[in-house]
């Protein structure tokens, strides 16, 4: 069951309250027995309730999960307020100001006396509604106080207009206008190198478990998987200490070993991760202590979404980590990553990253790929061959290096082909060519982070016949500004063997991070 609330609450005393209560166990959840908890985030006040699974909110929505018993929720009558009920039938009546709504089917009578009299104040601390004996899953208190606490620093980090207070960093302080709010980043960054554990579920054999392609369009899936399984300060061996728990299977290997080719059916791959999950959470209880919301999932191949769609909680809750970032198919930017695609050829990237100064980048802009999505026909039809400062092909002449006209250009063209992402961006970093993105709907990698208008040109399908004269437009200071950007934000992208502190692998790591401080994770021991 959820209780979905839209408003926002203005702290008045003379609330209403909202009762729900049923008998029923949600056979899903795998959890039963009454249990008791309050809970306080402002502006929302739970003051009660039986068996939840997960809590998160933002200023203008609340979202609880319960498996059975009683939710009890206050909110301000100058507000509206909206309840998802369960199937069963209902019947309300009025009580002092307030609502409250109750099943028909045989419940504790308990509650519904403790609510007779007037609701308690929406105070800085609300007082429970009865006492009910509940066994304290301390760790996980234990975890979430730690998360409190980094939410808070960072907060405060986010207020700083510059770095008044002096943070300790040997290695790198971020400033800038690449950075959202560096003070915050910067915060949050070392916040999670102190504290932040993730546990790798040892279920699973390679290679469609813990194993990933490292030379391909994939690269990234394979690679973060053998970097995170690399000893290292984040990953333990103990889940009761994690604060993530990975789930380390990888698509592009189910897709090479399971998958029948020219089929089209994913059908094979989708009862794969479903068992995996089926299997973790029976042999442990963390999957359905929060259906999901602390567990991700890691996939860059463009069927990594589709299949996680065949697990609800996995799409609904989980963290997922995806190359294909499309916000119109079920990606979303508050809970799921944005994994950057990296084209590895080699062990690293080292030989192509770097480029020469503006003054020897006599090309306006260039692009060379195949012509598939609904993007590049129509680059090509306007561009190919049709002008000499931009170098627009659909294959390059022979004995032309790829890399050395990017390294020649001003501006790299990165369309979308079949998918959202394109390994272009980051080809362009590397190259320290400004990258000009022509997608819809592709949520950028670290855009929680990074100000990509800082170093990049954005431009819509629909602008594709004007893209000269709006890269002309671009005055020859704002383009060397632009251009130095690139050169800055370039270490967070970079694939480094053994990982470095603020590379591509750390940056995904934060990103994780931040969402899981976006959950709230309650559960009994």
């Amino acid at each position: 069951m959820q209780v979905h609330l839209n408003s926002n609450v203005d702290g008045q005393t003379d609330a209403n309250v909202y009762v729900i209560s049923y008998g029923s166990v949600d056979p899903h959840t795998r959890m039963a027995g009454a249990g008791y908890i309050v809970i306080h985030e402002f502006p929302w006040k739970v003051l009660g309730a039986g068996c939840i699974s997960r809590v998160w909110s933002t200023p203008m929505r609340m979202e609880i999960e319960v498996s059975s018993a009683v939710v009890v929720i206050v909110v301000s009558p100058s507000e509206s307020s909206s309840l998802l009920s369960p199937v069963m039938g209902f019947w309300s009546h009025k009580n002092r100001g307030g609502s409250i709504i109750h099943s028909s089917h045989n419940t504790s009578m308990a509650y519904e006396n403790a609510l007779s009299s007037s609701p308690p104040p929406l105070g800085p601390t609300p007082q429970p509604v009865m006492n009910i004996t509940r066994k304290v899953d301390y760790q996980l208190e234990r975890l979430e106080a730690e998360l409190r606490r980094s939410r808070s620093a960072i907060r405060e980090a986010a207020q700083q207009k510059n770095h008044t207070i002096h943070i300790e960093d040997e290695d790198y302080v971020p400033n800038g206008p690449i950075y959202r709010n560096a003070n915050a980043f910067h915060r949050s960054y070392l916040e999670m190198e102190k504290k932040f554990k993730i546990y790798i579920y040892p279920e699973g054999e390679p290679p469609l478990f813990h194993d990933g392609p490292c030379k391909s369009i994939y690269s990234m899936e394979g690679r973060f998987i053998h970097d995170i399984q690399k000893k290292n300060r984040f990953t333990t061996n103990d889940p009761e200490k994690a604060h993530v728990l990975f789930l380390p299977f990888s698509i592009t290997m189910m897709v090479l070993y399971i998958y029948e080719p020219n089929t089209f059916d994913m059908g094979p791959i989708k009862r794969t991760v479903s068992d995996y999950v089926d299997v973790v959470s029976r042999k442990y209880r963390y999957w359905n202590r929060s259906r999901g919301a602390d567990h991700f999932m890691l996939a860059c191949h463009d069927w990594g979404p589709h299949v996680s769609w065949a697990i609800p909680y996995l799409t609904k809750n989980s963290i997922r980590v995806l190359c294909n970032a499309n916000s119109s198919e079920r990606f979303n930017p508050s809970k799921d990553v944005s994994l950057p695609e990296i084209n590895l050829k080699t062990p690293d990237p080292y030989g192509i990253i770097g480029g020469p100064s503006p003054s020897h980048r006599p090309t306006l802009a260039f692009f060379a790929g195949g012509m598939h999505g609904p993007i590049r026909p129509d680059l090509l039809k306007h561009w190919k061959g049709k002008d000499d400062d931009m170098k627009v092909y659909e294959y390059l002449p022979k004995h032309v290096s790829y890399y050395d006209i990017m390294k020649k250009s001003r501006f790299c063209l990165c369309p979308s082909g079949y998918e959202v992402a394109s390994p272009r961006i980051v080809e362009a970093i590397y190259a320290e060519c400004v990258p000009v993105i022509i997608s819809d709907h592709y949520v950028l990698p670290f855009s929680d982070v990074l100000d990509w208008k800082a170093f990049s040109v954005e431009v819509s399908m629909a602008d594709i016949p004007n893209l000269k004269k709006i890269l002309m437009g671009i005055s020859q200071s704002q383009y060397i500004r632009m251009q130095r950007r690139v050169k800055l934000v370039q270490k967070h992208f970079v694939l480094n063997r053994s990982p470095k502190r603020y590379d591509v692998f750390h940056m995904i790591l934060h990103s994780i991070w931040l969402r899981r401080l976006n959950v709230r994770v309650f559960g009994e021991a």
